[in-house]
């Protein structure tokens, strides 16, 4: 069976759109044979079962793998497949058109015109203007030089060349259209203009792209006072010597065509009063709740007509008002922001110039006093403490009160701290702070407690929050109380019972126990805390609310050292004393556990920095000093850390030998007496002094007075001063001098030894005594 044979006539591939296509399906021998194609379903053969099939104006979508196949005439017998033949059909190559400058163009101009088409090479380009065939020129490059009224027009491209493609596809079609170059120049609002208006001058020639734009003042030179991109020109706030005649053009290109001058606008210029903004107050930042006042002064020296207006950061907030009968209004503003005013006066509706901004910052909140944070709020009798206090974000004309918590009482100010409340009162030398800065030198047992500050400024007194609490604790040993703990430590575990009292020398009548923790500051015992008297209270299973620092305070004030408790949630615990420890005296600080670790060995830190490893849980200062004062924890790999409690290092209390003396008979008698009582107490110490400095045992011995001599001392000190005169005739001496020596399971070794006498008024016995001392 003949396999039939498909041509393709143009044979050059591609073949593009427009152009006609002629394909042939030949069998050998030709005779007795009809043809069939497979082909694109959309095409139609002009000639059905025709051997050739023809494409008329071919089309991108005639692209295709053509083949074709014989039927023999009268039978049912089909000829083999013909070879395929690909059909690509492409665009012819596109013209593309640019023109220089973009439409509309100005009388005198030089328009400039290209074609190109990327494609291919070897074109010719031709012109055409409108629908006509007849070009108007040739070449890639089309310029109008001059360009006149009957320039105006549709313009187009096209390539041609001898190859297949012998044409492309026109370009598309630009209109050009000519204008004349003369702008037209107005003013807004208009000529007549007093300082500070606004002005807007345009330049309208109704082309605006790729133009720039020149004004001129005073001469048509080449120098112009400005230039913009667009067609306006704008002085936002004229002066006198902004006043003249204006004119302005306009130019594009890189040779630059210019366009005629306008005609002249001329503008004048006036001076206008311009009001004064004041502020009721020295400062500009206010807070909620704070009075706000200004006041716009307009001073023309003309009879007060003006309405005004005021303005916040250029917008305006308020309508006219008039004020009578003085020549300025008041505002309050509510909202931060730069204001401005202006007058309008009522006669000609002029407006006066626009003053001087005056920002003003008003916060939504109230202002809020802070009390910077001390480094260490712990402090020993005779320590130096300040206590600073700003207002967040505001430094200007404050004024500064002092607080102190105290007992609720109706009325008094409260503070909150961790979600509860306290009751503060005013410190009656608060006025020493005013500026900011309390100082306590030196700092005394009754400065203990938690402090807070507040500011206030301005007539009425607007006044700030209350600043953060400040717990200041102060430790001494002149405190004729102190809290008692029952457990003996400053730290227990949870759910572990907690009992505190106050110990008072003499009548403790009066004396409650104070607290600053997380259940609140009042001086009653909790509610689910058990008052055993009014100055005990007790707790059978405590908890990490009921962590804080506890003291004594008598109703009239007096305090005892605080004493800082913590109930600790964790699995370990420090052991720390109670009351301060005295310089000299050993201190042991064990680690306690609540579920005994296997290893039972603790690091030891103070202020952070580990101190020592010890394998026994406990560490041992054999001697205590001031330095040894600070924050103590231990740590267990076990079961943890302890939290970190203060101990506090008290100096050395110094022994006295008291003596007194009771005058009954004459005074140079009595003065001869003492002298002797005192040689021969003297020499009686110093041999007292040698046996001990020979003695093994004189590390371990002090002396000491004893409480009847010192009662006894007391109650001859309190003789009225009638009685002294009427013993003043005869001077007789008594001295009480108690001396006890004892073994160091009872006291603690002291250093030095001294003589108080301070009964010795008669000026006889003090010379003599200076003189005794000279010798000596």
């Amino acid at each position: 069976m003949p396999v039939p044979t498909l041509t393709v006539e143009p044979s050059l591939t591609p073949v593009f759109t427009g152009e006609t296509i002629t394909l042939t399906c030949g069998i050998q021998p030709s005779t007795g044979w009809t043809y069939a194609w497979d082909k694109p379903w959309s095409s139609t053969v002009s000639t059905p079962n025709s051997n050739t099939y023809i494409i008329n104006r071919a089309t991108v979508p005639d692209q295709w793998g053509y083949m074709c196949y014989g039927v023999r005439k009268g039978s049912r017998t089909f000829s083999p497949y013909s070879n395929t033949v690909q059909l690509t059909v492409n665009e012819l190559p596109l013209a593309t058109l640019t023109v220089e400058p973009q439409s509309p163009v100005f009388t005198g101009e030089m328009v400039t015109l290209k074609c190109v088409i990327e494609s291919l090479s070897g074109w010719t380009y031709k012109w055409y203007k409108e629908s006509s065939r007849t070009p108007v020129s040739e070449g890639n490059t089309f310029t109008i030089r001059g360009a006149a009224e009957s320039d105006k027009g549709q313009y187009w491209c096209q390539g041609e060349r001898g190859d297949r493609p012998t044409s492309s596809q026109p370009s598309r079609r630009i209109t050009i259209d000519v204008k004349d170059s003369k702008p037209k120049l107005t003013l807004s609002p208009g000529h007549q203009l007093l300082t500070g208006d606004s002005v807007t001058l345009r330049c309208e020639l109704g082309v605006s792209s790729g133009l720039v734009f020149y004004w001129y003042r005073d001469a048509q030179t080449s120098d112009h006072v400005a230039q913009t991109d667009g067609n306006s020109y704008s002085i936002s706030s004229v002066k006198v010597s902004d006043g003249g005649q204006y004119w302005c053009r306009a130019g594009r290109g890189d040779a630059v065509f210019y366009t005629q001058y306008s005609d002249a606008a001329e503008i004048t210029v006036t001076e206008r009063p311009k009001p004064i903004i004041t502020l009721k107050s020295n400062w500009t930042e206010f807070f909620s709740g704070e009075e706000v006042s200004l006041r716009c002064d307009i001073k023309s020296g003309e009879i007060s007509d003006w309405k005004y207006r005021w303005f916040r950061d250029g917008e305006r907030p308020y309508r006219y008002r008039v004020h009578q009968p003085m020549e300025r209004y008041e505002i309050n503003p509510l909202k931060s922001g730069n204001y401005t005013c202006k007058g309008q006066r009522e006669r000609d509706q002029k407006l006066s110039e626009e003053s001087d901004a005056v920002a003003i910052t008003i916060h939504s909140e109230k202002a809020q006093a802070v009390l910077s944070s001390l480094s260490q709020t712990w402090l020993t009798e005779g320590d130096s403490v300040t206590l600073t206090c700003k207002v967040r974000g505001s430094t200007t004309d404050w004024r500064f009160h002092w607080y102190k918590t105290a007992p609720y009482r109706p009325g008094f100010p409260q503070v909150f701290h961790e979600s509860r409340a306290y009751s503060v009162e005013l410190l009656s030398d608060s006025i020493r702070g005013a500026g900011g800065s309390y100082t306590l030198s030196p700092a005394a047992l009754r400065h203990t407690g938690v402090y807070v500050c507040r500011a206030e400024r301005g007539e009425p007194a607007y006044h700030t929050e209350l600043s953060n609490p400040q717990p200041l604790w102060v430790t001494g040993v002149s405190s004729k109380a102190s809290v008692i703990i029952h457990s003996n430590w400053t730290q227990i575990f949870t759910s572990e019972p907690l009992s505190l009292s106050c110990g008072v020398q003499g009548n403790s009548t009066g004396w409650r126990l104070r607290w600053f923790t997380g259940r609140g500051g009042e001086s009653k015992c909790p509610t689910d805390w058990r008052s055993e008297t009014g100055s005990s209270c007790s707790i059978s299973s405590a908890s990490p609310s009921d962590s804080g620092v506890y003291w004594c305070q008598s109703e009239s004030g007096e305090q005892s050292n605080p004493v800082n408790i913590t109930v600790h949630k964790g699995d370990v615990i420090l052991e720390n004393p109670v009351h301060p420890v005295t310089e000299g005296d050993p201190l042991t600080l064990p680690c306690r556990y609540r579920y005994q670790p296997s290893n039972i060995s603790a690091d030891f830190y103070k202020d952070g920095t580990l101190l020592q490893t010890s394998t026994t849980g406990e560490m041992t200062i054999p001697a205590v000093s001031k330095s040894h004062e600070g924050l103590y924890k231990c740590s267990n790999p076990e079961r943890g850390e302890s939290p970190e409690s203060w101990v506090t290092v008290k100096g050395l209390s110094v022994p006295t030998v008291s003596i007194k003396t009771h005058t009954q008979q004459d005074q140079n008698s009595g003065s001869f007496i003492l002298l002797a009582v005192v040689v021969v107490v003297g020499v009686f110490l110093s041999f007292v002094v040698f046996w001990l400095h020979r003695s093994k045992y004189l590390t371990g011995l002090c002396v000491t007075t004893t409480t009847e001599d010192q009662q006894q001392q007391d109650q001859r000190t309190n003789q009225s001063s009638d009685q002294d005169q009427r013993t003043n005739q005869s001077l007789d001496q008594e001295v009480q001098t108690s001396m006890t020596l004892s073994h160091p399971s009872t006291c603690h070794c002291r250093k030095v030894l001294q003589i108080s006498m301070k009964q010795l008024n008669h000026p006889t016995t003090l010379m003599k005594m200076k003189r005794r001392d000279m010798k000596m």
